[in-house]
């Protein structure tokens, strides 16, 4: 008698698809998924769309320390014994997010290596990006700064291929994230734009050449 052998586990259709404690959750532009101080509870996958992540300090200053996107998970401090969310994620476009129940995530690792190897991908893609900011605000101009936050958002360097047009992001927020004024920022916008790296009519439209102001004259760490 032939044995029914189970179909190879697939990390994509597992995060396309409700199921236990898996649920899909659509939000409007500028919807808030979660504030800081909320439960931390469950850890998000965004499917489409992008979300951008705030904190704000005691003193009521709010700064964006990050922007997501489609095929990235966050929220997973639950996984690591985060009680309560600290920070907020607003989502800037109309957005699909699948919700994945703290212990349905602690389940699936444990059961299938395919999702295990994915979720380590991802974190280990997010503590390298981390380690590049922190080293991009010691080390680069502003102008750099912007330059590489702009081809970020258009996803280039990332799987798949880059999306060259930006969801309408304001200066302000260009600003916060890179830790200069929105009049810096509206500067560097207008010069790249008269060289041809950018153009913007509401979106943002990054041309690969942008590139050019990143590579030139990256900062070499002497160990």
């Amino acid at each position: 008698m032939a044995i029914k052998r189970r179909p190879p586990f697939d990390p994509k259709s597992f995060l396309a698809k409700v199921g236990d404690g898996r649920s899909i959750d659509r939000f409007g532009k500028d919807q808030i998924v979660f504030s800081q101080g909320d439960p931390a509870d469950a850890v998000f996958y965004i499917q489409k769309g992008k979300a951008k992540v705030t904190v704000v300090s005691e003193q009521g200053k709010e700064a964006v320390v990050a922007i997501f996107g489609t095929n990235e998970f966050f929220g997973e401090g639950c996984l690591a014994g985060q009680a309560q969310r600290i920070t907020t994620v607003t989502t800037m476009t109309d957005t699909v997010l699948m919700r994945l129940d703290k212990a349905a995530v602690v389940d699936v690792i444990h059961r299938e290596p395919a999702f295990s190897e994915m979720f380590i991908a991802h974190l280990l893609g997010r503590t390298i990006r981390v380690e590049a900011d922190l080293v991009d605000q010691l080390f680069n101009s502003s102008e750099k700064r912007l330059a590489r936050l702009l081809l970020l958002l258009a996803n280039f360097g990332k799987e798949g291929k880059p999306e060259p047009i930006i969801a309408k992001i304001s200066q302000e927020t260009l600003a916060e994230m890179i830790g200069t004024t929105r009049s810096r920022v509206s500067f560097f916008m207008n010069k790249f734009r008269k060289l041809g790296f950018i153009d913007y009519n509401g979106g943002i439209h990054v041309h690969s050449s942008l590139l050019n102001v990143v590579l030139h004259e990256q900062p070499q760490i002497k160990i």
